[in-house]
């Protein structure tokens, strides 16, 4: 009887959990594969391009009406469409690398979700220096050719 009881409150509680799991939001809604995307270390004048999926887990047609980078130097690219339920896109988002030093920058995404129609997603990393910027005696790090300059 034991055991009876035991597996009944056992199958319970995972029906329990697999429905709060797939409920569904009722309007658009979105939801994002990260919140936070880590460069690294990238090479001065290096590729700044990353991206951001975004799923609409919703039941209606989810519109990104406004992508902003916190800066000049951040870009994102919204999908201008309409994102069907169960559908995904990306916004991409272009850093300036010719800037060197720390990056930690936001990109505001307003959308017409019904839980969350102001999302916020940040990028960061460290862009190296530019190898070809002079020292602060006056002398290049180095040479075009990648060699210490030893003059």
């Amino acid at each position: 009887m034991k055991k009876l009881i035991f597996s009944l409150a056992l199958m319970f509680g995972a029906a329990s959990i697999s429905f709060a799991q797939t409920q569904v939001v009722s309007g658009p809604a979105i939801t994002l594969d990260k919140e936070v995307h880590d460069y690294g270390t990238v090479s001065f004048g290096g590729n700044g391009l990353c991206g951001f999926k975004v799923t609409n887990t919703g039941t209606e047609p989810l519109i990104l009406s406004k992508c902003i980078g916190s800066c000049g130097c951040t870009v994102p690219t919204c999908e201008p469409n309409p994102i069907l339920p169960v559908e995904s896109t990306s916004i991409s988002v272009k850093y300036d690398t010719k800037r060197s030093g720390p990056i930690n920058k936001s990109v505001t995404i307003n959308s017409n979700a019904v839980h969350e129609p102001v999302k916020v997603v940040r990028i960061k990393g460290t862009v190296e220096a530019d190898p070809n910027a002079p020292s602060p005696s006056g002398v290049p790090v180095k040479d075009p050719g990648g060699a210490p300059n030893n003059n």
